[in-house]
């Protein structure tokens, strides 16, 4: 069983110390993970860019507002994220405008996957670690949602067809980057509104 609790107080990190980590193991040619390659360097530095700017531009649109407003219970936000992904620098920037929106109500809290590996291998994507990875719960510590990630339905279906046709990286990346450049966070904010309906 896993101790969602401990994982949140205890391993977990805010979202300002999530950033400062990344700018930190940057600063020292590294980055999250066991990875220092060339390119998770490269991938990490893109992605710093991509969450200041999602940090800086992004707007929660009016119908995720209202759900936020009609949500009267408190719950903790745990997800399961690395400096390196790039789907996570286009995400946890947005998850953390929600939280922020409503701080009486949501927590969040940030782990890294690969320190946390029974934690990732209880919520795979098709018998994959892919993040990020949205875990709702309780202030007890129960999940009470599915789990949500590692990427709105739309650019999962295409990056399942664009592998199909053979694309690798860094096409895949590029395509995928190019995606979300164009719909401007729109598709994950309407999916995580129907997730966040369910709350009462």
């Amino acid at each position: 069983m896993i101790n969602y609790s401990n994982i949140f107080d205890k391993e977990a990190l805010d979202y300002t110390s999530y950033r400062n980590l990344i700018d930190e193991l940057l600063a020292k040619g590294e980055t999250t993970g066991p990875d220092n390659s060339e390119a998770m360097l490269h991938y990490t530095k893109m992605n710093v860019q991509r969450m200041n700017r999602i940090d800086k531009t992004t707007v929660l649109g009016e119908e995720l507002l209202l759900t936020l407003q009609k949500i009267e219970g408190k719950y903790r936000f745990l997800v399961i994220t690395e400096g390196w992904c790039g789907d996570a620098a286009q995400i946890v920037p947005v998850i953390n405008k929600i939280a922020s929106a409503a701080p009486s109500k949501f927590d969040l809290k940030l782990v890294l996957r690969d320190k946390n590996l029974p934690l990732i291998d209880a919520h795979l994507t098709n018998g994959g670690r892919a993040i990020p990875v949205l875990l709702i719960l309780d202030e007890a510590g129960n999940l009470v949602l599915p789990k949500w990630g590692p990427r709105p339905v739309a650019i999962q279906n295409l990056m399942i067809e664009w592998k199909k046709e053979g694309l690798e990286m860094p096409e895949l990346a590029e395509k995928l980057h190019g995606w979300y450049a164009k719909d401007k966070t729109v598709a994950t904010q309407q999916e995580l509104n129907e997730l966040l309906k369910q709350l009462r």
